[in-house]
């Protein structure tokens, strides 16, 4: 989709060449009335908005896929992540989280000023202190992955949310070394499709999370990972090695080692390490045939 909001200066109108592409609406904004300006040339709408940039001011935001609190969750934004808005109407905030692209409502209140992050939360979790004290009350838990802009005082960061705790964060830019070691801590959190956090998370949040801990940004869903990414089918699955990612019809996980897989699974409703044998036997009887397995080493 390009760069959000670029446009050439005193461009207010848009050709099109042939005919309008086909597109993933989960990735590219498109409405049947609006449409973020980036597409503008490839992509036909009535109208077309350049985003505003705001972050996400609650510790974690649903994404959904209409203006509803009951309609299906797809994603999440995270405290101080970015959100491209396109528009706002009725206590809803329609766009795309600027990491991923991916597209859905939001509630407009998840919504405040952007920052330019100094931290992230690397902890599990990470609670607001109303002051630098860990007895002090906190108004609020923070999930890894979190996005947080801050000076530090002594080993707090203070923040205009309160402090945190350094030792629960990560400056913006220091990569972990070890994505595995991130889902593995998640190990027993519930599953959510369309979840990021510890409170719920689903396989392709777990492997976004991960890796983008490691500084590895991937799409938010298995299969755009896998188009993304690609995948070697001829790996020996003996030859598998811990932060390899597998993936499965509609699945991914990571492996916590040669044999050992760490997924988020609808069939245990939570994140769970189990053989990788038996996530494969079980794909094969449900499917009938042997499973399409992809193995990607992000090394």
């Amino acid at each position: 989709m390009g760069r959000p909001g670029a446009v050439g200066a005193g461009r207010d109108r848009f050709g099109l060449t042939g005919t309008s592409q086909a597109y993933d609406p989960r990735v590219v904004a498109i409405r049947a009335d609006l449409a973020d300006i980036a597409g503008a040339g490839q992509y036909f709408a009535p109208h077309y908005a350049a985003p505003m940039m705001p972050s996400c001011v609650l510790p974690s935001a649903a994404l959904r896929v209409s203006p509803s609190l009951d309609a299906e969750q797809t994603s999440e934004l995270l405290f101080g992540e970015s959100f491209a808005l396109l528009d706002l109407t009725g206590g809803w905030a329609w766009g795309y989280g600027l990491a991923d692209h991916y597209v859905g409502y939001l509630a407009a209140d998840a919504l405040g000023a952007p920052i330019a992050p100094t931290h992230r939360v690397a902890a599990a979790e990470a609670i607001l202190h109303g002051a630098p004290d860990a007895a002090a009350g906190g108004s609020a838990i923070l999930p890894r992955g979190a996005l947080v802009m801050g000076t530090v005082e002594g080993e707090w960061l203070a923040t205009a949310h309160g402090y945190l705790p350094l030792a629960a964060l990560a400056d913006v830019g220091t990569d972990e070394t070890d994505p595995a070691a991130v889902a593995e801590a998640l190990i027993g959190a519930p599953y959510l499709l369309g979840g990021r956090t510890a409170n719920g998370i689903d396989c392709s949040g777990l492997v976004q999370l991960a890796w983008s801990a490691a500084g590895v940004q991937l799409p938010r869903d298995s299969d755009l990972q896998l188009a993304a990414l690609g995948a070697d089918k001829d790996i020996d699955p003996g030859a598998l090695a811990r932060g390899d990612l597998v993936f499965f019809p509609g699945h991914v996980g990571i492996m916590a080692d040669s044999a050992n897989i760490i997924h988020a699974s609808r069939r245990w409703m939570a994140v769970k390490a189990e053989p990788l044998a038996d996530v494969v036997a079980r794909s094969a009887a449900k499917d009938h045939d042997p499973p399409v397995c992809g193995y990607k080493r992000l090394r």
